[in-house]
């Protein structure tokens, strides 16, 4: 890879915080480009449009992402000097349609929960700290990354918050409501006392926490025992239940951005899902004109 970008890469961690996953997903792009046009500090605006035969067989949303990538490294590299000019504008620009996360009924979740609140009715450890994950996933709307990583003094004793660290090393605070406080209390009297580890769900040995292969694992296994498919369940489909469920119940979509942790809430919007007929009774029900058009 060359020093160019070596120095995006550590601009990416320096300022702008980013996550391990998303680094390395920007290091191999950028030396997949590198190797197909050479030092992409040097590359003229034809060598860059040769990256769209380059990436012909890949799926729009992968080219996307790559296109991204080197867009963001051409502005840094005008930033610094490197470029008198941006060729970014040879990349191509797929069309993308962002498909609705799975969506998990009502009754769905009822089994889910009767299952794992079933099976953690005793003092089995893994079952209830099963129950707290579920709790958080579904009540709470995180992340996987979110939940397996929570440090203990995250969750305050009796608090009806948790303090997350999101995307981009941003905080946020999310409400605890006491269905997830008392599974949380019944985890942390069961917690092993033993473990190295200062994080809320340890991992069975060493100092880390549970991982989201692991967690995506229990999940599935739980919706299996549930009665249901377990294709269906994952850690984003109960978050996008969450989230899903709150705007069924009434919820502020800008309420809704804040709980998840979305910069900018166009994300929101693709990644919730409410019915259209609710949507059509909102309107007749709520709007201004609606009192005045029932009484003329």
């Amino acid at each position: 890879m060359s020093p160019a970008a070596e120095a995006f890469l550590a601009m990416l961690a320096a300022e702008r915080g980013a996550a391990p996953n998303t680094l390395a997903a920007y290091a191999r792009d950028l030396a997949q480009a590198e190797e197909a046009i050479g030092d992409l500090a040097a590359a003229d605006r034809a060598a860059v449009a040769r990256l769209a035969e380059v990436w012909a067989g890949l799926a729009p949303s992968s080219v996307a992402r790559k296109a991204s990538a080197l867009r963001q490294f051409f502005a840094f590299a005008c930033d610094e000097g490197w470029r008198r000019d941006d060729p970014s504008g040879a990349l191509p620009r797929p069309r993308l349609r962002r498909p609705l996360p799975r969506l998990l009924g009502h009754e769905a979740i009822a089994a889910l929960f009767a299952q794992a609140e079933a099976e953690a009715a005793g003092d089995d450890p893994a079952a209830v700290r099963l129950l707290a994950l579920v709790e958080l996933l579904y009540g709470s709307g995180l992340r996987a990354s979110e939940v397996v990583s929570l440090p203990l003094a995250a969750a305050p004793r009796d608090a009806p918050f948790l303090t997350v660290t999101g995307k981009g090393g941003t905080s946020r605070m999310v409400p605890l409501g006491s269905r997830a406080r008392a599974a949380l209390a019944r985890w942390r009297a069961l917690r092993p006392a033993t473990s190295p580890s200062r994080h809320l769900f340890p991992a069975a040995r060493g100092a880390g926490h549970l991982s989201r292969v692991r967690l995506f694992q229990l999940l599935r296994a739980l919706a299996a025992r549930a009665g249901l498919d377990p294709a269906r369940i994952s850690p984003h489909v109960l978050r996008h239940a969450f989230a899903t469920h709150l705007l069924e119940g009434g919820a502020d979509l800008r309420a809704v951005q804040m709980l998840l942790g979305h910069a900018d809430i166009a994300t929101t919007q693709i990644y919730t899902h409410v019915d259209a007929a609710r949507l059509v009774a909102l309107v007749n029900t709520r709007h201004p004109l609606a009192s005045r058009a029932a009484s003329d």
